[in-house]
């Protein structure tokens, strides 16, 4: 019962990290903040539905229809499509239409659907296509580099590339390490010191802005209310 949730990464540049899952039991799931986007794929009764998810800058509840089996390509922060600006997808979604069991349409051209395991040669033609590019200033900041640029023009590309702001970017992945590693069990106090809390209300307010938990009831797993994909970065 619930959401099986498979995920691994990725040596490309362009992917943070490949996933796949299935339904089974479980109507609805928490959806936690999220930098980065999703090109997901998702077939329910026969019906193949590909859409883009944009990041999310806060938790919320979304629907699971039953028996579904879902995969999905999470892009490396700075990656982006340039004809679906990311800035307009920020909470919300853009659905690619005509889609079947082996292909849909993106950009104007026909496309295999990829899977779980070619996800990288999927990623390479699109930007062999310039349906995705990767802005250089950003990968490079994410690295802790220093780009010889102003604070003001790199907030500008960041919230380009991304749809978030570097801080609120900083904010979505604290609060996700600090929910990793409560259910890793390690003790709020030790959470609180690692990633610089300023004390126990301040993670509170965090996790319930971001994640859609609280520390006890990311303890007390319920596969009832799954959380959507949670990785150890």
């Amino acid at each position: 019962m619930g959401l099986e949730v498979e995920s691994r990464p990725s040596d490309s540049p362009y992917i943070e990290r490949v996933w796949r899952s299935t339904s089974h039991d479980v109507s609805r799931m928490t959806s936690i903040a999220a930098a980065h986007w999703d090109l997901v794929f998702w077939q329910h009764r026969g019906q193949v539905n590909v859409a883009v998810l944009g990041p999310e800058s806060k938790a919320s509840q979304a629907l699971v229809p039953e028996d579904a089996t879902f995969f999905g390509i999470l892009f490396s922060l700075g990656t982006s499509m340039p004809h679906l600006p990311i800035s307009g997808l920020v909470d919300g979604s853009a659905e690619i239409p005509d889609a079947t069991r082996e292909s849909f349409w993106l950009k104007g051209s026909s496309w295999r659907l990829p899977d779980y395991d070619n996800a990288e040669a999927f990623v390479r033609r699109m930007v062999r296509e310039g349906v995705v590019e990767r802005d250089p200033l950003v990968a490079a900041a994410l690295d802790d580099a220093s780009p010889d640029v102003s604070e003001r023009t790199l907030q500008r590309r960041f919230v380009a590339a991304t749809g978030l702001t570097r801080g609120a970017i900083r904010q979505i992945d604290r609060a996700r390490r600090a929910a990793v590693l409560i259910q890793e069990g390690v003790p709020i106090q030790d959470v609180i010191h690692r990633l610089g809390y300023f004390d126990q209300p301040h993670l509170a307010r965090s996790l319930t802005r971001y994640i859609g938990r609280t520390a006890t009831r990311l303890r007390d797993r319920d596969p009832a209310e799954p959380l959507s994909l949670l990785y150890k970065t």
